[in-house]
């Protein structure tokens, strides 16, 4: 899983507008007219359409501010987003300027790169008006003011990219825009789903623990009284905030909604615009069921090779419970990505671009309720600093034993390694590196989830093929199983919110057909509540492997396997359909 703490993507599309006054943000739509009529008296149309790609940027940058700290863009970091209505309402206006003046700009006029960033930034556009005017998650979701409150301060201490002083700075400013947030999620939220209040109860005393302990922690070194008292002023009414926030959820519990499905509409819509994929949703479905049978009749098979004498979910859990203590977790993980390296060099996987500095810590507090791993990779942008982060999740320490033990059996050595696979060598962590090479402004910026996530999770199936582990049955089972997991997301996403499914089912079939512990079962189905499209993780790697197979037999004796991955993270995160095109260009 990536963490843009973008969750993100994460999740994928978080509505957030920087706070402005209704007199100055009619001030800046007029500023905004007059600088359209002077670039349409431009006749210069590859200097028009570069200067409508800068500007529409920077119009994302001031409604998600976050985005660009993210990014290594270090504008408007003391900047914070603001979610009142009448901002989500001018910034759908703005959205929708913008994609008219870029469809009014012919592709034939542009070179075959600004072809395919005027594809993704239009396709983009409309994936965000669909998330604000149909989706209305700002409506919905009230997880989505408390992650972003979390994630804006995280993001500024994560990496040293300033001295501490001015990043203490910037997290006061953005700290004194949270009460804010929370009142307009006060004003915004209309009946939300109740497990979507659920999972926002659930990472609330997460996100409360992180401003009362991490930040505090992180900003103790410095000496200067007087910024520490106001800060210490500062976030104690965050904390104060955050707690009033948690009561309103609570009480707002007996009007919840029992719906959480987007329906069959928006989910086609969130696929062609976020994916670029327009099957029909009958025949993903049918695509999903039948990976399932194939990859149950895999893990049946390889299961036997290594034990006969036991079932197969019998064999799955004898190996599970060969795992770390939990206060060993995060070093095991570590231990274990100088092989995953150095196999990536010796069997010539891929190039590996001049590394970061990758840290493995645990899964920041308020992160811990949905996410088992994640990689928070280098922004593109970034030129101050080189920290990259791979996130496990550990047992909370409240925590039943018997809870925590069932945690921690998806971290037994061949899951765990195949995680990391997925992680990091040759996945997120990789592709983050590639991204920084990426042929344009608009693919270092935009992308899409089933590249990420399909990237990472083919890198799984791949590493297997190629021998990682000297041909281990136990590590093929392991990934088998993270497969299974996957393909499990990809036919409840569909049917959980286009044909009825509820959560208590999803959770049966987690448990059922990914021989799923109980309490990652019930982990994965709140997550496709809210997470709907999560999907995309089968969706890309299915789209890769039929990509390397097409692409195999164009080059025929001539096909290199290191070449084919090189070719493919080279483009950026662009769509499997948009890189289909690139690397095979006569074909239909």
């Amino acid at each position: 899983m990536i963490n843009k703490l973008k969750l993100h993507s994460s999740l994928a599309a978080i509505l957030i507008l920087l706070t402005a006054s209704a007199s100055s943000a009619r001030d800046e739509s007029e500023q905004r007219g007059n600088e359209k009529l002077a670039i349409a008296d431009d006749k210069d149309i590859k200097s028009f359409f570069k200067t409508l790609v800068d500007k529409y940027f920077e119009s994302s940058f001031r409604f998600d501010p976050d985005q660009a700290t993210v990014l290594g863009i270090h504008d408007y970091d003391s900047v914070a987003p603001d979610f009142s209505k009448a901002r989500l309402d001018e910034r759908s206006t703005e959205l929708r300027s913008f994609l008219n003046q870029f469809e009014e700009i012919k592709p034939g006029n542009l070179s075959h790169q600004e072809q395919r960033d005027r594809e993704l930034i239009t396709s983009t556009i409309k994936g965000k008006l669909v998330t604000l005017d149909e989706q209305h998650e700002w409506q919905r979701n009230p997880d989505l003011y408390t992650a972003q409150s979390s994630t804006m301060i995280y993001d500024l201490m994560s990496r040293n990219f300033a001295p501490l002083r001015e990043r203490l700075k910037s997290v006061i400013a953005r700290e004194k825009k949270i009460p804010q947030i929370l009142k307009a999620a006060s004003a915004n939220l209309k009946q939300p789903p109740k497990i979507y209040l659920t999972i926002a109860l659930d990472q609330l005393a997460g996100s409360i623990e992180f401003f009362e302990k991490s930040v505090p922690e992180t900003f103790k070194a410095i000496s200067d009284k007087d910024l520490q008292d106001e800060f210490a002023k500062v976030n104690n009414e965050v904390i104060a905030a955050l707690s009033e926030y948690q009561k309103f959820l609570n009480e707002l519990m007996p009007k919840a909604n029992e719906t959480f499905a987007i329906g069959a509409e928006i989910f086609s819509k969130k696929l062609l615009f976020d994916e670029m994929v327009d099957t029909p949703l009958d025949q993903l479905l049918a695509d999903g069921e039948l990976e399932l049978k194939r990859l149950q009749s895999e893990f049946a098979k390889t299961a036997a090779e290594i034990d006969p004498s036991k079932t197969p979910a019998e064999v799955f859990k004898s190996m599970s419970v060969e795992h770390p203590a939990p206060d060993k977790l995060l070093g095991s993980t570590f231990a274990m990505l100088k092989d995953l390296r150095e196999f990536c060099h010796k069997n010539e996987i891929v190039t590996i671009p001049p590394e970061a500095d990758l840290k493995v810590e645990a899964t920041p507090s308020f992160m811990r309720a949905l996410t088992f791993a994640s990689m928070n990779w280098l922004g593109p942008f970034e030129k101050s600093t080189r920290e990259a982060y791979y996130y496990v999740t550990v047992p909370d320490p409240s925590w039943s034993s018997e809870r925590a033990e069932q945690h921690m059996r998806s971290y037994g050595k061949y899951s765990l390694m195949d995680t990391s696979v997925h992680e990091v060598f040759p996945g997120h962590y990789v592709q983050g590196l590639w991204l920084s090479q990426a042929p344009s402004k608009t693919t270092k910026i935009l992308g899409s989830n089933s590249n990420i996530e399909g990237w990472a999770h083919y890198g799984e199936q791949m590493m297997v093929e190629q021998g990682l582990e000297n041909g281990s049955k136990k590590l093929k089972l392991a990934m088998l199983h993270k497969a299974l997991r996957r393909t499990c997301r990809y036919i409840v996403a569909i049917r959980m919110h286009t044909k009825g499914m509820t959560m208590d089912e999803a959770i049966s079939f987690f448990m059922k057909e990914s021989f799923e512990e109980r309490t990652n079962a019930e982990r994965e189905s709140k997550r496709g509540t809210i997470d709907a499209t999560y999907l995309v993780y089968t969706l890309g790697k299915l789209q890769i492997l039929a990509l390397r197979e097409d692409y195999r037999k164009i080059k025929g004796k001539d096909f290199n396997l290191k070449d084919f991955h090189d070719q493919f993270l080279s483009n950026g995160c662009l769509p499997v359909t948009m890189i289909r095109k690139i690397m095979l260009p006569n074909q239909p």
